[in-house]
């Protein structure tokens, strides 16, 4: 097969025009919505939370989209993907401060403990949980305690600092798209 160096059809020599300044916002805004799966209205919701808030606009919504309780269980390194760990907390295998909840978009805050409910530890998704936190080394704000009997339990330190979160979007453009 040979890959010719231009697009196909008659006109295939017309180069695609570059993407308005609105465009490359609005790809931005979209690529941080894929990333932490969150539908357009919870995203306009933490911007102009973010907004009101005390702080660079960009970092205290990056904050709020890290402090997601399903993005927390992702980054304590229990699943493989943040969709993944939306329907661990969604179906109640999580405790947050030894209370079980299954609303995935919760935020938490500094000093709360999340644990794996007792009965389900012993489900697939959790079986070789140990194996896995060897490997895995969580963020600077997170820490997770190992326990006997391979009991789960993690408590968040403090809050996200910009430099930590390795995200690759340009947030000044998200702020730009929606300050019009």
């Amino acid at each position: 097969m040979v890959k010719k160096p231009y697009p196909p059809g008659m006109r295939a020599k017309k180069h695609r025009s570059a993407l308005s300044e609105y465009g490359a916002q609005l790809a931005e805004k979209q690529k941080i919505r894929r990333i932490y799966n969150i539908s357009e209205k919870q995203f306009r919701k933490y911007f102009e939370e973010a907004s009101k808030a005390r702080g660079v606009v960009a970092e205290v919504l990056l904050t709020k989209l890290e402090t997601r309780l399903d993005n927390v269980i992702s980054r304590l390194g229990l699943t493989g993907s943040r969709a993944k760990a939306r329907q661990i907390v969604g179906h109640g295998h999580i405790l947050l401060n030894n209370r079980r909840v299954n609303i995935p978009s919760i935020n938490v805050k500094k000093g709360d403990v999340i644990e794996i409910r007792k009965g389900s530890l012993g489900k697939v998704l959790f079986r070789d949980l140990e194996i896995k936190l060897k490997k895995y080394n969580p963020p600077s704000w997170l820490s997770i305690e190992k326990k006997e009997n391979n009991e789960f339990k993690a408590s968040v330190l403090g809050m996200p600092l910009r430099e930590e979160i390795e995200i690759p979007v340009d947030l000044a453009m998200i702020v730009e798209f929606y300050s019009r």
